[in-house]
């Protein structure tokens, strides 16, 4: 396998699947080159997708398994709830934290790729929301290797080929129909030349890689890789450190997990909506006991008293009813619906 590019690793997510077949059904049998996927998918999803692939009679897809051997004309997928990630010569598999909310996520399977492979890579990234894979992209970019992004136009969810183009200097963007025979081309070609990379950004994806395959985060250095920030991280809680890749920032905090921009803003304000409800929840709560305690104190002849709990009752009603114009009011943000509202405002 040395000496040519192909080492290619795909990464999608909302209608990604749909992307992903038609691309491997335009593939030929005898490509020289081992493909990996990674495809969001919940934890609890069976890991479907090879068998799909195999439908499309062209390369062998399986599901990874640790520590087994990469060999050419493969496809090989990440199971459900595993990140996928590529050491010299063999596959690993791990339960890492989760990145941009994922396991699997695209980032660790690129930036794995990236450096034990360097300029042999072919990163793709295909239809999905918001932006993992995108600071995997721009890894494999600064290693030498090829960037390429499926057409957003004709991708069911644009925003994955949209942040990879807007934060990374990618080669190629097409459409699925012509991503088969480009990739034929480029797995032909040998590379000649090692593409030259700083010894920090070395150490900084050698410390996110060792992450991803379940080293202690805090142990590996995770807090020199950035400057720390007032932000909690959504899964945990845990400090996060501001990490930027060119002119693209990211968070880590310091058990592992990542989030991009987009996925920390996204997460942040889902869980704002979650946590007005259960501000609601309580307060209705509290009115629900003081009517009662209200009508308890009229049984008992305390006039007085329960009309002051009735009182402290149609006060809460009141919070109540500004806490829940808050929710209805509330919005579920992204950098991309940022950008939408911004283009609108400008029309």
């Amino acid at each position: 396998m040395s000496g040519k590019r192909n080492i290619i690793v795909i990464g999608a997510s909302a209608g990604g699947f749909e992307a992903i077949k038609q691309l491997v059904a335009a593939l030929p049998a005898d490509l020289d080159a081992a493909i990996f996927v990674v495809w969001h998918m919940s934890a609890d999803v069976t890991g479907m997708l090879p068998q799909v692939l195999n439908r499309q009679n062209t390369l062998l897809a399986t599901n990874a398994i640790d520590n087994e051997p990469i060999s050419c004309n493969r496809i090989y997928v990440a199971p459900p709830d595993k990140h996928l990630l590529l050491e010299k010569g063999i596959v690993r598999i791990s339960r890492g934290p989760k990145e941009n909310r994922f396991r699997p996520a695209v980032d660790p399977l690129f930036r794995s790729a990236a450096e034990s492979y360097g300029d042999r890579v072919i990163g793709i990234i295909l239809s999905g929301a918001l932006d993992d894979g995108t600071a995997g992209l721009w890894t494999i970019k600064s290693r030498g290797g090829i960037a390429i992004v499926q057409e957003p136009a004709e991708a069911a969810f644009p925003s994955m080929p949209e942040s990879a183009l807007a934060a990374v200097e990618v080669d190629y963007r097409v459409p699925i129909a012509k991503m088969a025979t480009l990739l034929v081309r480029l797995t032909a070609e040998t590379v000649t030349e090692a593409s030259e990379i700083t010894m920090e950004e070395q150490r900084k994806t050698a410390i996110e890689t060792r992450i991803a395959a379940q080293n202690p985060a805090l142990q590996q250095g995770i807090l020199t890789l950035g400057t720390p920030t007032p932000y909690a991280c959504p899964d945990c809680h845990g400090v996060l450190v501001a990490i930027t890749d060119g002119d693209i920032i990211r968070y880590r905090c310091h058990t592992g997990h990542a989030h991009s921009a987009d996925s920390l803003l996204a997460t942040i304000t889902e869980q704002i909506e979650d946590t007005l409800w259960s501000a609601i929840r309580g307060v209705e709560e509290s009115i629900l006991l003081l009517n009662n305690l209200g009508d308890h104190y009229a049984d008992k002849n305390q006039p007085k008293l329960a009309a002051m709990y009735f009182k402290k009752a149609q006060e809460a009603e009141c919070r109540a009813v500004i806490v829940r114009q808050t929710v209805f009011s509330h919005e579920q943000l992204s950098t991309a619906s940022i950008s939408t509202q911004a283009e609108e405002d400008e029309g």
